[in-house]
């Protein structure tokens, strides 16, 4: 005969305490003596108890899910939302996001669930979910600035922390990066190497944080001297960083020096210099911006605007289990310093 599964009155009796008490360690009610919760846990690792999690979600309310929301403002054909999907897995900016956030859930026996939500029925998906209690929150990283999912959730009610302030104001926590700052040690950065004809290739401008490294980019240089930057827009991707690169080469040959909104594009724009004969940083100087694996494993390494996007992303899961718990009740925001990190390509 098989060995009956060990229940809370075994763990209260090994650990010589109520089965009421064994509950809130379980259901990690807060008031409980931490040393009558070391006791109970280590009573649960000597009977090999495991909590029942649809009776724990009973009393708790809490499926101890979250919601991983990649949204966008598109209405995505299914061979474009793949497209989307591939997209951001090759990213690595996404898998610091991820790492960060696992790792603030992952001691906390808290699990994330992956979900996209490019077109209005996957919105309505993903706040259907939440309602259903699929999931006790939502984290959303956001590709565009029009992106209606962040209204949806606020006005459902359902909690939710977004990374990067939304384009349009809704009531929800946000974590982001001081952009302009980043923009600024950039452009400082390029004029202290002695770089005097220094262009730009941007990230979408329709993007928040694409405008705001572009204006302290620009503002900085301009109050050293220089009023007119060259500019390229791109698109954060390695072909839009060789795009912008080959624009800007070809209408200002001269150029020695290069801000490019994220590492992806500067990586792009290095192979394209290199095609042109430039040496990187004798000829011409780059700096790239997030400090992504990209910037170490391109060559020559790249000097870049760090972001510190593991400790943005955990910030953001902290935020929501406040959310969830009713420790926070009101929306804040959590604004990050940009760090300059100098390596070979400036």
């Amino acid at each position: 005969m098989s060995r009956q599964a060990p229940t809370l009155e075994d763990v209260a009796r090994e650990a010589g305490v109520s089965r009421a008490t064994v509950s809130r360690v379980v259901n990690g009610v807060r008031n409980v003596d931490p040393a009558i919760q070391d006791l109970v846990r280590r009573a649960i690792e000597r009977t090999g108890y495991a909590p029942n999690q649809a009776a724990r979600q009973l009393v708790t309310r809490r499926t101890t899910t979250v919601a991983l929301v990649v949204s966008g403002a598109g209405d995505a054909s299914d061979s474009e939302q793949n497209a989307f999907a591939t997209r951001v897995f090759a990213d690595p900016f996404f898998g610091r996001v991820v790492g960060g956030v696992v790792g603030h859930l992952r001691p906390r026996r808290m699990h994330p669930v992956l979900m996209f939500a490019e077109t209005p029925e996957a919105r309505q998906e993903v706040v259907a979910y939440l309602r259903q209690g699929g999931a006790d929150g939502a984290l959303v990283v956001s590709t565009h600035p029009d992106d209606p999912l962040p209204a949806l959730l606020a006005g459902a009610g359902l909690p939710a922390v977004l990374f990067a302030r939304p384009g349009r104001p809704v009531p929800l926590s946000y974590v982001d990066l001081a952009h302009r700052d980043g923009g600024r040690l950039a452009a400082e950065h390029l004029l202290e190497r002695g770089c005097r004809r220094i262009a730009t290739v941007t990230g979408p401008l329709a993007v928040a944080a694409s405008q705001e490294r572009l204006a302290g980019f620009r503002d900085t240089l301009a109050r050293h001297g220089h009023p007119y930057v060259p500019v390229a827009e791109g698109g954060f991707t390695v072909d839009s960083g060789m795009a912008a690169m080959t624009s800007l080469l070809a209408e200002h040959p001269d150029t020695d020096g290069v801000f490019t909104a994220n590492d992806l594009m500067a990586q792009g724009a290095v192979q394209v210099l290199r095609n042109h004969g430039r040496r990187v940083p004798q000829d011409v100087a780059v700096v790239g911006f997030d400090d992504s694996s990209v910037a170490v494993t391109c060559r020559p390494r790249l000097t870049t605007v760090r972001q510190p996007v593991e400790e943005m992303a955990a910030t953001m899961a902290r935020l929501l289990d406040e959310h969830i718990k009713g420790a926070r009740t009101e929306p804040t925001s959590v604004i990050f310093d940009p760090e300059l990190v100098v390596r070979d390509s400036a």
